[in-house]
Parts: structure tokens; C-alpha cells; sequence
């Protein structure tokens, strides 16, 4: 076995509850969830004539899902205004961010890492559960289509 070296740093895992969502540049914050991180490309199989042994797989296209935010209901409805522009006809979109932090306290201001997702636009928006007898925070859900994102470290 060999040995560790006495001044290598090991990388610690992020922690997934430091975040920060932006929204055309400005911070929306108090969101508890950020989901849906995930890219898929599609292959197409195509057989060579005359080679039965092998298939090529060539890409086909690429799929985003859609990215879906969760937050405390606040006494601001921008986030419902953003989906209710959609519902009347007028298709608005903005530029969206994910910031991740890492762990140095609650003064750390500077992104580890940063999802800049394009062209996004609300397609679902979800209010609150009322229930008489819970004291569960009311949670307003915005699930947004876009057309991808580029990812940078700090």
C-alpha cells in the first residue's frame, strides 16, 4: 500500500443545501430544492452493409430536463407573474443561474460552482397544500423549460 502524501488535500463533496438561484442576474433567494439536472443524448444504431458483426451508435440528439424549483410561499408573486406572462400568450424568457457554495461559513459569497441555463421559461407552476392541522411550511413549486446549460467552476 502506498503511502499518502503528507500535504495532499482530499476533495470534500459539496454540500447540496448551499445554493443560491438567480434570475436575470438578480438573486431569488430562500429556495429550498433546485432538480432536475439531467442531460440525455439520444444514439441512432446504424449497421454497416456488410459488417454483422459491429453496429455504430452516432449521436442523434440531445434532451434537457427541466429544471424544477421549490420555495417557501413569500409574499411576492413574481414567480407567478413570470408563469401567468406564459399563460397569457406572452412567452418570457430569462436568463437562469444555479450557484453552489461551498461550506466556510455564512459569509462565503463566492460560487464553487455555476449552472447558467438558457432561454428558460415557466411551464408549470404548483401553490401550496392547506391543511388545517399541519404546521408544514406552504411550498409554491415553478418547474421551467429551457434549451441547456453551460457549467464553470468558480
Amino acid at each position: 500500500m502506498a503511502d499518502a502524501q503528507p500535504n495532499a488535500r482530499t476533495a470534500d463533496p459539496f454540500l447540496a443545501a448551499r445554493f443560491w438561484v438567480e434570475i436575470d442576474g438578480i438573486v431569488v433567494g430562500g429556495f429550498t430544492e433546485c432538480s432536475g439536472f439531467k442531460v440525455e443524448t439520444e444514439v441512432e444504431s446504424v449497421r454497416e452493409g456488410g459488417l454483422n458483426r459491429h453496429v455504430h451508435l452516432l449521436p442523434k440528439g440531445t434532451k434537457w430536463s427541466n429544471i424544477v424549483l421549490r420555495r417557501g410561499w413569500v409574499a411576492n408573486t413574481d414567480l407567478w407573474d413570470w408563469y401567468q406572462s406564459t399563460i397569457n400568450g406572452r412567452h418570457t424568457v430569462k436568463s437562469v443561474s444555479i450557484l453552489m457554495f461551498e461550506y466556510h461559513g455564512a459569509s462565503n459569497s463566492e460560487a464553487a460552482y455555476r449552472w447558467d441555463i438558457s432561454g428558460a421559461f415557466p411551464v408549470k407552476w404548483t401553490g401550496p397544500d392547506f391543511k388545517a392541522d399541519s404546521t408544514a411550511v406552504a411550498v409554491e413549486t415553478l418547474e421551467l423549460a429551457h434549451s441547456g446549460w453551460t457549467g464553470s467552476a468558480g
